[in-house]
């Protein structure tokens, strides 16, 4: 009869996203609700379509930003008796409706800027340029306050992309109420906002790809599942693998379980403190589950296809 030997493990290399970004969401949110403000009224003021599609932008972005920071604030919640992972989805479920909320923007924009290039209007580019301007660097500074943590977090990412991206639209606006100014083409302004949803775009979709996966449990693309899988058929006694899934429990945190067929008795805790140190230090897996076998042929998921 097989024998099971469980191994829980948790790394230590790979920290969640700092508490210290709370702060950052709430300058970013006001910032980013200030100016869609701004950008409101004197878009109206202005008849700028392309000063309206950039406030547009930016209400999206302060939604997404609050949508952020609640998930960011779910996940460092303690399990619960009914959800023992916490709430640490959360992350990706906010970076998953933050990209459709993104691309729902764009369709707006992008149906108002062909009905203006068919029927170009007047644009006071003076006060376009301004408020533009001003959206350069309210964007410019939000973008600078999740800059550190856009490496770690696809949660934080998406908050940086998101203002990072806005700061080149705001310049383009400006540049678009220039040309205006020098040329007097009217249909540059929808032009540019049909440039600006190309931007939010391209911009969105890697992060609404990497969002839908993490959400159907699918491996993390900075995972790579063939070395890891490699890694645990290498190492010594162990003669099979099967069962092995990765995924992701938050937008930070990685999370393995895998089968290993290894004949010799144990103990093996040895074996499983490696295993967890090798995991979680070389293959960005933390938190990582291993039972291991005597015998694979009598385990009921040993077969490829089981899950």
């Amino acid at each position: 009869m097989a024998t099971h030997d469980h191994s829980h493990a948790h790394g230590h290399g790979h920290s969640h996203a700092p508490a210290t970004f709370d702060r950052a969401f709430a300058i970013g949110i006001a910032l980013n609700l200030g100016f869609v403000v701004v950008g409101v009224i004197y878009g109206l003021w202005s008849n700028s379509l392309a000063l309206l599609a950039d406030a547009g932008h930016n209400a999206s972005d302060a939604l997404g930003l609050v949508l952020a920071w609640g998930a960011a604030w779910a996940a460092r919640r303690h399990p619960t008796e009914r959800f023992t992972y916490g709430y640490r989805r959360a992350s990706i479920l906010a970076s998953l409706l933050n990209a459709v909320t993104l691309l729902v923007a764009v369709g707006v924009i992008a149906a108002e800027a062909a009905m203006r290039l068919r029927h170009p209007a007047p644009v006071d580019t003076g006060t376009v340029m301004a408020v533009a301007g001003i959206g350069i660097i309210v964007n410019g500074v939000t973008a600078w306050l999740f800059a550190r943590g856009r490496k770690d977090d696809l949660n934080i990412r998406a908050a940086y992309l998101h203002m990072a991206g806005d700061a080149l639209i705001s310049a383009g606006v400006v540049a678009a109420a220039l040309a205006i100014r020098l040329t007097g083409w009217l249909w540059i302004d929808p032009l540019v906002s049909l440039v600006v949803a190309a931007v939010i775009v391209g911009g969105t979709w890697s992060l609404l790809r990497e969002s839908g996966r993490l959400s159907l449990d699918g491996v993390p693309a900075q995972i790579d599942a063939a070395a890891v899988g490699a890694y645990l058929r290498g190492l010594p006694g162990v003669t099979g693998t099967h069962d092995i899934h990765i995924w992701s429990m938050s937008t930070t945190e990685v999370a393995l379980t895998a089968h290993l067929c290894v004949p010799a008795t144990g103990p093996h805790d040895a074996l499983l403190a490696r295993i967890a140190h090798d995991l979680d230090h070389h293959h960005g897996i933390g938190h990582a589950t291993v039972q291991i076998e005597a015998d694979a042929a009598a385990c009921a998921l040993e077969p490829a296809d089981r899950v």
